[in-house]
């Protein structure tokens, strides 16, 4: 009995320096980042498509591809990348991306906003060697409050104009 008293009277004393020792001030962190996107209802969340990607999303069937990339203006900033406007964002990103595909090509942004949110819609395509078919892209860069996104839907260039209206959706379904 005595024992237990004693242990109980130890472990009292323990959680009170504890506590007295533990009075810093504390500052509140928000962990991870989210974003509210729509997709149509024939395509699936998967994964296996880019691992930076927030959300990838794909319709096997219809050879249908697509992935999300954020970058949060915090972390950019943290990383001294401190981009100005959504065209600087999109110009450092467009520039490297398929630029050793053969027969790439990128037509010319078109910006729009719509309430405080940035979009630049480009399309982008490339002759894939490995399948013998040209790929196309809708890319989209969109600037939020507190991010950048890249927004990039594909499929092959015979699927272009049956599924480009979608993925314009998809894009400018982006919000926070």
């Amino acid at each position: 009995m005595k024992t237990t008293v004693t242990s109980l009277l130890f472990i009292a004393s323990l959680f009170m320096s504890t506590t007295i020792f533990a009075q810093s001030t504390m500052k509140e962190y928000k962990a991870g980042h989210t974003f509210n996107i729509s997709l149509p209802d024939y395509m699936s969340k998967t994964a296996d498509l880019n691992s930076s990607a927030a959300i990838q999303y794909k319709n096997v069937v219809k050879d249908i591809y697509g992935v999300v990339i954020f970058d949060t203006k915090e972390e950019l900033k943290l990383l001294e990348m401190n981009y100005t406007s959504t065209n600087e964002f999109y110009e450092d990103f467009i520039k490297d991306f398929l630029k050793d595909e053969e027969k790439r090509s990128v037509s010319a942004p078109k910006s729009t906003k719509k309430g405080d949110i940035s979009f630049i819609e480009v399309e982008a395509t490339y002759f894939d060697k490995e399948i013998n078919n040209t790929i196309y892209y809708l890319i989209g860069v969109v600037e939020t409050k507190t991010a950048f996104y890249k927004v990039l839907s594909w499929a092959s260039i015979d699927n272009k104009d049956k599924y480009k209206a979608d993925f314009q959706k998809i894009l400018y379904s982006i919000k926070e």
